[in-house]
């Protein structure tokens, strides 16, 4: 059995470290935080990676990602393979400090945008790579969801790092750099900060591909909605489901959307509907512990990583444009 190591025991280190100790591939053989009172699964804790006195394979790092660049260093040179929470880094620079750690101490990095393992996700990005929608052409995502106030006295949510676009968003972006290729423009705009905080709350980003297609993501963390990933699949204990679909992907030859899968085919213009068609939906999966067993194969050596460091650093790229046209419009809407 693989032997990892779970760094960081926040709100999805619990997740990781339940999924560690329920899987048959995998041993928890040590926990790594400073809290003396955090849940261990009966492993040992230790304050910091330097402490750590067992033998490990591997690790996922679920610390604040901006202390991701120096934790994987120190992972690296230990020779453990490296499970990353997204995103990779705070920084580009940081997230090519990774990169190159993990390759001088010759590990492998998989990066946790755990979306990817779904296999719902998947299915849509097989269905739009065999051509079901002809090439694709637009596509909205809608994210919209009040965060409860108690979630916001975490200290460091209060300010900038609070907003949804580091935290939310990162899994948006990524899930259509996958299912639709890299993205080569970005532009975004900031909505009203409703909190009275200094803290992107809602927005929108267009998102132009290297393919030419083009894409929007609208988000808002103040307004209750049926719409977002989390709701659509269920996926997370902490928000409640509903089931409705929140991204819609149109091209030449038809449209899909997701998570339902339905397919729509068949007009050749605006004179005809299009016939809708249920696609067979392979169901959504439990992606933390399918994101678990393919880390297990890359730790192994029999998979290569679904989206290694230098993947998730096209990612949180897309984000920084983002961050970075948001506050250029704030700049210039505050001196008008």
């Amino acid at each position: 059995m693989t032997r990892i190591l779970v760094a960081g025991i926040g709100l999805i280190g619990r997740r990781h470290l339940a999924a560690v100790v329920q899987s048959r591939e995998a041993r928890l053989v040590g926990v790594i935080d400073p809290d003396p009172g955090v849940a261990t699964m009966g492993a040992p804790r230790f304050d910091d990676i330097d402490a750590v006195d067992v033998q490990a394979d591997a690790i996922i790092l679920a610390t604040p990602s901006n202390l991701h660049a120096a934790h994987a260093a120190q992972a690296a040179a230990r020779g453990w393979h490296m499970l990353i929470e997204k995103p990779v880094a705070g920084t580009l620079a940081e997230a090519d400090q990774i990169i190159a750690a993990a390759e001088k101490g010759g590990v492998k990095t998989l990066i946790g945008h755990h979306r990817r393992h779904h296999a719902s996700v998947a299915a849509l990005r097989r269905l739009i790579g065999a051509g079901a929608i002809g090439r694709p052409v637009v596509a909205n995502c809608l994210w919209a969801m009040r965060k409860p106030d108690v979630y916001f006295e975490t200290l460091w949510r209060q300010g900038a790092g609070g907003s949804p676009l580091m935290i939310n968003l990162v899994h948006e972006i990524d899930l259509l750099r996958f299912v639709l290729g890299e993205v080569s423009e970005v532009s975004a705009m900031g909505g009203a900060r409703l909190r009275g905080a200094g803290r992107v709350e809602s927005g929108a980003l267009t998102l132009g591909f290297a393919n030419g297609a083009v894409a929007t993501i609208t988000f808002a963390d103040t307004a209750p909605s049926p719409w977002g990933f989390e709701a659509a699949t269920g996926e997370n204990p902490n928000i409640a489901s509903t089931g409705q679909d929140m991204l819609f992907i149109a091209g030449t030859k038809g449209a899909i959307s997701f998570p339902s899968l339905n397919l729509w085919q068949g007009a050749a213009d605006w004179s005809q509907a299009p016939q809708k068609r249920r696609v067979e939906n392979p169901g959504q999966t439990d992606a933390l512990a399918a994101q678990l067993a393919h880390f297990v194969d890359v730790a192994e050596g029999r998979q290569e990583p679904l989206i290694d460091a230098a993947d998730g650093r096209a990612t949180l790229d897309v984000v920084l444009r983002a961050e970075q046209a948001i506050g250029q419009g704030a700049r210039r809407h505050a001196t008008t």
